[in-house]
C-alpha cells in the first residue's frame, strides 16, 4: 500500500511551484510573441468571418484574445494543482485534496478515461448484485477487501488514514477512493461505514437512545442466525440522508421512536438492501413506477419490538431486530399507503402481492438471498404492505396485523 509523500522537503514543494511558474511565464510570452507577428502579418484573403462583417484585423483580434484566455485558464489550473502538491496557499487543503492533485500532475498516471473505467470495475464487487448499493459496512480497523481488475485498489479517505486499504478505526461515515497505479480518484456516491461495537451498549443502552437487550443475548450458543448483531450504524441528524442505495437511506431504517434523542444507532445488513433493489429493478422492468418505495418498518431495536407502537402480530425473534427485515410498500402517489398495483382499482393484500412475485423471481435467480416474504392486509392506520428478509431459508406467510 502506497500513500501520498506529505514528508517531503519544503524545497522540493517549492521547485514545484516555480516550475509551474516559470511554464506559465513562458507560454505567455509565446502567446504575446504570436501575437506581435499576427498583427504584423499581411490580410489573408477573405475568410467566412469576412462575409460576417467580421474584419481580417478584427479576425485576428479575436484569435489572440482566445488565445489568452486558454492561457488564463491553464495557469489557474495548473497553479491549484500545484497547491495542492505542496500543501500550501489555502488552509483548507486536506490531505486527500493532496494526494489526488500529487497524482494529476504524475506522468505515470492513467487518463480520466481509464480512470472512469477502473473505478466502475473496482466497486463492482461492493456495489452488490443489484449494482446498485452505494455504502459498505465494516468493522473498525477491519481490512478492505481491495484486490479488483485491472490494477485498481479501493482506498479509504479519513483524515491522516488518506490513501489507506484498512476501514478507520473510528465508527463513521468515510469517503472511498479508488487508486490505480499512481492516481488516485475520489467516489462521489459510495461511503464506507464503520460501526460503533455491541460492547458500546451498557444496560440496554447506548447514550441517552434505549436499545434493550436481544432474546439470548447472553447464550455463548445462540441460535443460527438469532446471535446479537456485532455492532452499530450511528445516525445524526447530519448523516440520517447519506444513501446506502439508489432507493435508500439511513433515515429509512431507523426505529419509530425515541424521535428527540440524537445520534440514534441502527443495525443493517446490506445483504437486504441489495435484495431489496432487485426485487424495485424486477418491478421496474415490468413497467412499474418505484420512485415512490417506502420502508414502513426497518430496524427494530428489542425494546421496541416488544412494547413500541402496537406490538400485535410480532414475533418475540422478529428479523427486524437483526436488521435484515423490512416492511415495504409502493407510494408513488403520496397518498400514504400502496398503490393499485394490479390496476383493479383497489388497494388491497393483493397489491403487495404483485411485489411477492418479484421476491421469487429474484430468489429463484439469487439463491444466496433466500428468506422470509409476508403479505399484509390493511389495518391498524395502515394500508397493505409486505415484508421481506434475508434469513437464509424460504419463509411465507399472510398476515392480519403488524409484522
Amino acid at each position: 500500500m502506497s500513500t501520498h509523500d506529505h514528508g517531503a522537503p519544503a524545497a522540493h514543494q517549492t521547485g514545484a511551484i516555480e516550475a509551474v511558474e516559470e511554464a506559465v511565464a513562458r507560454a505567455g510570452h509565446v502567446i504575446l510573441h504570436t501575437a506581435e507577428i499576427a498583427f504584423a502579418l499581411p490580410e489573408p484573403a477573405p475568410s467566412r468571418w469576412h462575409r460576417a462583417g467580421v474584419g481580417p484585423r478584427g479576425e485576428r483580434i479575436f484569435d489572440v484574445l482566445s488565445g489568452i484566455v486558454l492561457l488564463l485558464f491553464v495557469a489557474g489550473w495548473s497553479w491549484s494543482i500545484a497547491m495542492a502538491r505542496s500543501g500550501e496557499g489555502s488552509g483548507d487543503v486536506t490531505e486527500a485534496t493532496a494526494s489526488i492533485g500529487a497524482s494529476l500532475t504524475d506522468p505515470d498516471a492513467p487518463t480520466a478515461a481509464f480512470m472512469t473505467d477502473a473505478m466502475l470495475n473496482a466497486l463492482t464487487p461492493l456495489r452488490g448484485t443489484s449494482g446498485k448499493l452505494r455504502a459498505t459496512v465494516e468493522q473498525p480497523g477491519a481490512p478492505v477487501d481491495t484486490a479488483r481488475a485491472d490494477g485498481a485498489d479501493i482506498r479509504v479517505a479519513s483524515g491522516a488514514d488518506t490513501g489507506t486499504a484498512v476501514a478507520p478505526t473510528r465508527p463513521g461515515i468515510w469517503n472511498v477512493l479508488v487508486k490505480v497505479g499512481a492516481a488516485l480518484r475520489p467516489v462521489t456516491d459510495f461511503n464506507l461505514i464503520t460501526l460503533h461495537p455491541f460492547d458500546e451498549k451498557q444496560r440496554g443502552r447506548i447514550g441517552g437512545y434505549f436499545i434493550g437487550s436481544w432474546p439470548g443475548e447472553k447464550n455463548r450458543n445462540p441460535r443460527a442466525g438469532y446471535a446479537h448483531p456485532s455492532g452499530f450504524i450511528e445516525v445524526t441528524p447530519e448523516n440520517q440522508d447519506v444513501q446506502v442505495s439508489e432507493h435508500f437511506r439511513l433515515r429509512d431504517f431507523l426505529t419509530h421512536d425515541q424521535q428527540n434523542v440524537w445520534p440514534k444507532y441502527l443495525v443493517l445488513e446490506m445483504k437486504l438492501v441489495d435484495k431489496l433493489e432487485l426485487v424495485l429493478a424486477d418491478l421496474e422492468s415490468r413497467g412499474y413506477d418505484v420512485s415512490g418505495v417506502h420502508v414502513m418498518s426497518g430496524f427494530r431495536t428489542p425494546q421496541y419490538n416488544v412494547s413500541g407502537g402496537d406490538p400485535r402480530g410480532r414475533a418475540a425473534l422478529s428479523r427486524h431486530m437483526y436488521g435484515d427485515a423490512s416492511d415495504i410498500f409502493i407510494d408513488d402517489d403520496h397518498d400514504g399507503q400502496m398503490d393499485d398495483l394490479n390496476h383493479d382499482r383497489r388497494i388491497n393484500i393483493r397489491d403487495a402481492q404483485v411485489i411477492l412475485a418479484a421476491v421469487d423471481r429474484v430468489e429463484r435467480d439469487h439463491p444466496e438471498l433466500v428468506g422470509g416474504a409476508g403479505v399484509y392486509v390493511a389495518g391498524g392506520g395502515h394500508g397493505p404492505f409486505i415484508h421481506i428478509d434475508t434469513r437464509g431459508f424460504r419463509a411465507r406467510w399472510v398476515g392480519t396485523g403488524d409484522d
